[in-house]
């Protein structure tokens, strides 16, 4: 009697992250019970936004739809009035979500089997929306692969561990670690300070691990309960989608344990703010060799290139990485930030600092970009002015070799209006993130501006109310 073959178990079944197409996401999902998935996009800010549904439904060809006017929503919910170029679609019209399969993966913290997936928006031609977040990032990913490059990236991400808060017109405070004292601040790299949130980082863990986001290391930063996370270098799109999902993550293991995870820049006065580094390289599509490096290992002129148009444009291209009125809080003298638009090697007081690295790893780590971005914005204007100082051939300044925040000089946008401001004045930036992305996050901005404006701070009640 013949034995009967054992059918071999497809891979994909095993893969934490990702199918390749709908026939394996239909048998992804029921081999794990799935019981519904979120299908979801970031706005502007980088809230997810999007629909749940049956995974039956999500698996029988539904067309997903989000109205237009989402991706003209401020941070606080609100829809800003039409001034200048920012306009509305009269209509409010559908923009249709198309789900990215690469990117299925479980919600480890549901009680109930879920999946998520991001999607692309595209409208009802099928052409990508060129204003939403994934496609402004993708279209500057195009301007490297026209060129026969290949951006590759890691991001480092900082965040706050704080107390439950639920009166706004009190300050954040740290919360109590496991041995019941509240945290306080100057434990950098202490591994100490990070056994205090042992339980919280075991769930960090095992959530990302669920969802195949690949965490390189976690450290304790300087302020209290300041932890950052490190993630490995790749793809920037798959970057930027592992930096969407990871802060979704930290939020939920953190409400797990009765504590808030904030990204906010700069969530305490006298504490230091939170960044989000940018770690960035090119490498040779056809032959994977970094072209920040010659053959002998010199620093190419590409290299320098990518240096000078990061020093020339960045600066106008702030908004996308410091996008709050807060953001420009972190951005001051004294507070272990850059505010300089300088360069050097393994010099941590510049904007631009060079690692200590082989040629084969030579990187320009990008320090200005705070946690509250966009990740897809702030790799997207990142890599846009490095991409154009490649092309345009611009020069850097020489290195710097001494501390460079030293004073109280600031060389970049003091505040959120002068940062949208020039934006919109740079011609350069229309060609590679496009005009009616420009347009429609300016007047985001400056609607987000307005409504802070509306705010009376406790600093205008203590020197205003009896001194004026």
């Amino acid at each position: 009697m013949k034995t009967a073959a054992r059918k071999t178990r497809p891979a994909f079944l095993d893969a934490k992250r990702g199918v390749g197409n709908w026939a394996e996401a239909t048998e992804w999902l029921r081999d794990r019970g799935i019981e519904d998935i979120e299908c979801i996009t970031p706005d502007l800010s980088g809230v997810p936004r999007g629909k749940m549904m049956p995974s039956s439904k999500f698996t029988s060809n539904t067309s997903l739809a989000l109205p237009s006017a989402v991706f003209r929503q401020t941070i606080s919910g609100e829809y800003p009035e039409e001034t200048g170029d920012f306009r509305y679609d009269p209509l409010d019209g559908d923009l249709k979500l198309v789900p990215d399969l690469s990117t299925l993966s479980a919600v480890p913290w549901e009680s109930d089997p879920t999946a998520q997936v991001i999607c692309d928006i595209h409208n009802t031609k099928g052409e990508p929306v060129v204003y939403t977040p994934r496609n402004v990032l993708k279209r500057v990913m195009q301007l490297y692969t026209d060129n026969g490059w290949r951006p590759v990236v890691a991001p480092e991400i900082e965040f706050y561990l704080v107390a439950q808060h639920e009166d706004p017109d009190y300050p954040l405070k740290p919360p109590r670690g496991r041995s019941g004292r509240t945290i306080t601040g100057g434990q950098s790299y202490s591994i100490a300070g990070v056994n205090e949130f042992d339980e919280l980082v075991d769930d960090i863990y095992d959530f990302s691990e669920k969802q195949g986001l690949e965490i390189d290391t976690l450290i304790h930063e300087e302020g209290p309960a300041q932890l950052e996370i490190n993630l490995r270098h790749g793809d920037p799109v798959e970057l930027a989608d592992q930096v969407f999902m990871f802060k979704r993550t930290l939020r939920e293991a953190a409400l797990k344990h009765g504590i808030y995870a904030t990204f906010m820049a700069k969530p305490m006065q006298d504490a230091a703010g939170s960044a989000m580094h940018i770690h960035q390289s090119v490498v040779d599509a056809r032959t994977g060799k970094n072209v920040f490096s010659n053959p002998d290992g010199t620093p190419s002129e590409a290299f320098f290139h990518f240096i000078g148009g990061m020093q020339q444009l960045i600066p106008k291209a702030l908004v996308m990485m410091a996008p709050y009125v807060n953001s420009y809080r972190r951005l001051a003298p004294g507070m272990a930030c850059p505010v300089n638009n300088a360069w050097g090697y393994d010099n941590r007081t510049t904007a631009f600092r060079i690692p200590n690295s082989d040629s084969a790893a030579r990187r320009v780590e990008n320090r200005l970009p705070s946690s509250d971005a966009n990740p897809y914005l702030a790799l997207a204007a990142s890599l846009g002015c490095g991409w154009l100082g490649m092309t345009n051939k611009i020069a850097p300044g020489e290195p710097s070799y001494k501390t460079v925040n030293e004073g109280t000089t600031i060389d970049l946008p003091r505040g959120l209006l002068e940062a949208v401001s020039l934006l919109e004045s740079e011609p350069d930036f229309a060609r590679i993130f496009g005009q009616e992305f420009i347009h429609t996050y300016a007047g985001v901005k400056r609607g987000e501006f307005e409504t802070f404006m509306r705010v009376i701070s406790p600093w205008e009640r203590e020197f205003l109310l009896l001194n004026v």
